[in-house]
Parts: structure tokens; sequence; C-alpha cells
């Protein structure tokens, strides 16, 4: 794919108006403050694996509606003392799969959540076992737009609380230093991540990379790709429904999101990516702490990869990220 986006010097400047709903604080306060009713965990028992150097537990969190959300908690054999935790969430189509899938963070030393995500896992992957008792709400098939005519039954109010919810779950398992915990994710994972940030006030961290859900409103105009090119079917077909999808997404942004964040922030994007187009990851990214309320902006860099398209920088990105998180938490 070549550059079709904004060129480079122009996306480092790129910061536009996004539509902010006058309730979005409101909103999102009530739907956490319903959820932060419920003891956070329901289940943790120990997870047999054939790995010598990490134990793992299977984990369920009370999420949304208090629906009980699956998790891997893996860490480090041996090891007594409180440990950093990364919470990651993972990318659209995407269940947890294995205990023994995703091990870089285990390995390097942190405490590991890896969330499942409800109602999704069936399209890459070892698959995921967290349904959605939801899905009957209107909408398409595909999650991005099941109940998007209306953001009180829209899917990713559901998974956006499940992942705030995971941050108190991991904060409620032994072996964790609970001041600090880190949001981590690529595509969808980085846009829940970064959805955390902005509702999570006191992280240490945030990893994003090639972040899904930033900036709707431009990325469903310019690509066609999956998961944005659904919402376009989806109004190809509920021709009258624009109006209401538009007001749905923009209580979903990762811009408005990022504005509130306060955690200092690491982000990734690839200029040839048509699945999260790069104007979109850099109109978080250079709102990101703007709207926080503190006089100081936080901590955050990018790392652009003018080659790549959604994969970003792969591996290269996973050390750059290993090594910001180190120098950073110690």
């Amino acid at each position: 794919m070549a550059l079709f986006d904004l060129p480079l010097p122009q996306l480092e400047t790129y910061a536009p108006a996004v539509a902010e709903p006058a309730d979005f604080d409101v909103f999102w306060k009530s739907t956490l403050d319903a959820a932060a009713g419920r003891d956070v965990l329901v289940d943790v028992r120990p997870e047999p694996t054939d790995l010598r150097l990490v134990d793992t537990w299977q984990v369920s969190f009370a999420g949304f509606g208090g629906d009980p959300v699956n998790a891997w908690y893996t860490r480090p054999v041996g090891v007594d003392t409180a440990l950093p935790a990364v919470v990651e969430y993972l990318g659209y189509g995407r269940g947890r799969g294995l205990p023994h899938d995703r091990l870089t963070w285990p390995v390097a030393g942190y405490a590991h959540l890896l969330m499942d995500s409800r109602g999704q896992g069936d399209q890459y992957g070892n698959g995921g076992d967290t349904p959605d008792p939801h899905v009957a709400a209107v909408g398409g098939p595909g999650p991005v737009t099941r109940g998007i005519a209306d953001p009180a039954g829209y899917y990713y109010r559901r998974l956006i609380t499940d992942a705030v919810r995971a941050v108190a779950a991991v904060r409620a398992l032994p072996g964790v230093d609970p001041t600090r915990v880190v949001a981590a994710g690529n595509s969808q994972g980085g846009g829940l991540a970064l959805a955390v940030a902005g509702l999570v006030g006191d992280l240490a961290a945030l990893i994003s990379t090639v972040p899904f859900m930033c900036h709707w409103q431009r990325a469903i105009e310019i690509t066609d790709a999956e998961p944005y090119g659904d919402v376009a079917r989806y109004l190809a077909v509920h021709r009258g429904a624009e109006s209401a999808v538009r007001n749905t997404l923009s209580y979903f942004d990762g811009v408005t999101f990022a504005k509130r964040a306060m955690a200092p922030a690491h982000f990734g994007v690839g200029l040839r990516d048509t699945v999260c187009p790069p104007s979109t990851v850099f109109a978080a990214y250079n709102h990101y702490g703007a709207g926080n309320g503190r006089p100081e902006s936080p901590q955050r860099e990018i790392h652009v990869y003018p080659f790549n398209g959604h994969e970003g920088g792969e591996a290269e990105q996973v050390r750059r990220q290993l090594r910001w998180l180190r120098a950073l938490l110690g």
C-alpha cells in the first residue's frame, strides 16, 4: 500500500476538533459507577500449563453488567515481590487464546493480565471464551456495529467498561503493585488501552500502537478496511441512521479519551496503515493530555514506521516498549 494519508509534517501537527458530547463525562461516570458497585474478582484458580518459567491463573472478573469476563494472569515463577502489572487488550476479532500465546510481558518480569474480548475470538488466533449476553442489541453482525444506533446499547460501552474493570481486577490480585499498572494493546487493544487511560486517572503508563477507535468521523470517510469499513457498509443499508451513528461514535472516540489522560504514553503508527489510518492515530496523540486539567503535559512519545501498515513496527516496536517501560518503572 502506498502512502495515502496526510504527509508526515502535517500529521505531526494534526489536532482536529472532534465532536464531544456535552454529557460525555456524565455518561462514563454513570456507566463505571454502576460497574464499580460489584466485587471485581469472581474466580481465580491455577491454570496447568507446560511452561516452567511462568505461572498462570485462570481469572474471571465482573465486567459490564456484572457479566463474567475471562482473563489469563501470568507472572514469573519464584518471584515473591509485588510486581508492576501490564493489562493487555486484544485486537479486533481475537480472543485470549491459550495461556502461552502472549508471554512477552511476564518473561520481561511483569505481572500480566490478558483480558478476553467479550463476544469476539472467531476471526484469528486461538479463540476466546467470554460470551456477550447483550448481542441482541440492534445493529450489524460485527462487534463494531452492534447497538450502534444508541450509545447506551453500543458494544464498545460494554467492552470499554470491561477494560476499566480489568485494571481493578489486576490490582486485587496477589503479587501486584497497584501503583504500577500499565494499560497496553495494539489496534483494538490500543484503542481500549487509550480509553482506559482517559478513564482511570492513576495509571502508571499507557502503551498504544496503531490504536483503533480514534477520530471515528474521519476514519469512516477515508478507509474501507474492516472494522471502520463495516460502519460505512452498515450506513449503506441503514441510510437514515447516519446522524444517530455519528452521535453514538462520539461517546467512544479515542481522541476524547486521550484529552483526559494523564499517564506517560508510548505510541506507534505505520504510515501505510489503511486499517487505522495514521491521521486518526496522530489526532489522538497530538491531543493526548490536553484536557486533563493539569498545567503540565504528560510524558509521551510516538514511533513512526513510514513503510509499514497495520503491523506497525512489530518486534522492533515491542523492543522499544520494553526499554521505555523499564526506564519509566525501573
